[in-house]
């Protein structure tokens, strides 16, 4: 277990190295910041002074190197459209985007799991041909289409759910949260669902398929011949290894969902990062999109790690392989 968490913890720092090298790569190749934080109409001298004090002066190498122990420290430099600290706006929106994220996976293992199982066991019923039919539509329809339509039913006709932002939150020391508020809810509801449609469809067909392939085992003929009672075969056996491929998919999805929220953010004007990032794409605020690609890549790389994790503690086989093998 320990060399398996230090060769995870290696790629890790490989991949992260690499992302940091590509978010690099846009100061140098997307504009020049000193003309953004100067303007065009800046002296020379003015120029020279500023590169110099920001290191643009010193060669490529050193440049990333510094880079690379300021991106360590969560430090991304001054964000060229708002002139803050990126590390600070990243502090404000985060919350949001991963409170959004957490509501949107819950709402798809909520509502999948059970559609799945049920589109299994129920195979080729009226009830399991219509969910099979709305996961199509929900894979099918674009984020955007979905957010709007929720919003014209939701929100302007019916005038149920707000359309926009994030309603009343509550400070924790830096960390904001709607989630202990009444408004708070109220205003997720919308842009979490819209999150959710296409995980929840995703997840429903794998655990779908996944359970169907189960059933077909020998050891569940087996559980079948011993007179174990449908539940316990279903559930006790079926079900618990449906689980590890579903937890797989549920990471990445976890961090899919914290990486491309960003059309729900635009759409529901929600506060979070996605909105942060679209907002400094267009203005080409190049420490801020720097430092989105990094976190990301920070998120993916420890959902990746938990899901392997995970891995041993539901599938005893894999601890017997492991053992094997050495």
């Amino acid at each position: 277990m320990l060399a398996f968490i230090l060769r995870r913890l290696l790629q890790a720092v490989v991949v992260m190295v690499a992302v940091a090298f590509i978010s690099f790569m846009l100061f140098q190749y997307v504009g020049d910041p000193v003309v953004f934080l100067l303007g065009q109409d800046a002296t020379p001298e003015q120029v020279r002074e500023l590169r110099a004090s920001l290191g643009l002066d010193k060669p490529f190498f050193v440049q990333f190197g510094h880079f690379l122990v300021n991106a360590a420290q969560g430090e991304f430099g001054l964000s060229l459209r708002q002139g803050a600290k990126v590390s600070r706006l990243i502090a404000e929106r985060f919350p949001a985007t991963l409170e959004l994220a957490l509501v949107a996976a819950l709402i798809a293992l909520a509502i999948g799991v059970p559609m799945g199982v049920y589109a299994a066991l129920k195979r080729g019923t009226f009830t399991s041909q219509v969910f099979m039919t709305l996961s199509l539509l929900g894979v099918s329809l674009p984020t955007f289409l979905i957010g709007i339509l929720l919003i014209l039913v939701f929100a302007v006709t019916l005038g149920w759910f707000p359309s926009f932002g994030r309603g009343e939150v509550v400070q924790l020391g830096w960390w904001s949260t709607g989630l202990l508020k009444a408004k708070g809810w109220h205003h997720i509801v919308l842009p979490a669902i819209t999150l959710a449609i296409f995980q929840l469809t995703l997840i429903m067909r794998l655990v779908r398929a996944e359970m169907l392939e189960v059933l077909r085992t020998d050891y569940i003929k087996f559980a079948r011949a011993r007179g174990l009672s449908n539940r316990a075969i279903h559930f006790g056996h079926a079900l618990k290894n449906t689980l590890v491929p579903v937890m797989t998919i549920t990471g990445l999805q976890l961090g899919g969902l914290i990486a491309f929220a960003i059309i729900t953010e635009t759409v529901f004007q929600w506060p979070g990062m996605g909105l942060l990032f679209i907002q400094a794409v267009t203005f080409a605020d190049i420490p801020v999109m720097a430092a989105y690609l990094c976190l990301i890549a920070l998120i993916f790389v420890v959902i990746n790690l938990v899901v392997d994790l995970l891995y041993f503690a539901v599938d005893p086989r894999l601890r017997v392989d492991k053992a094997a093998g050495h």
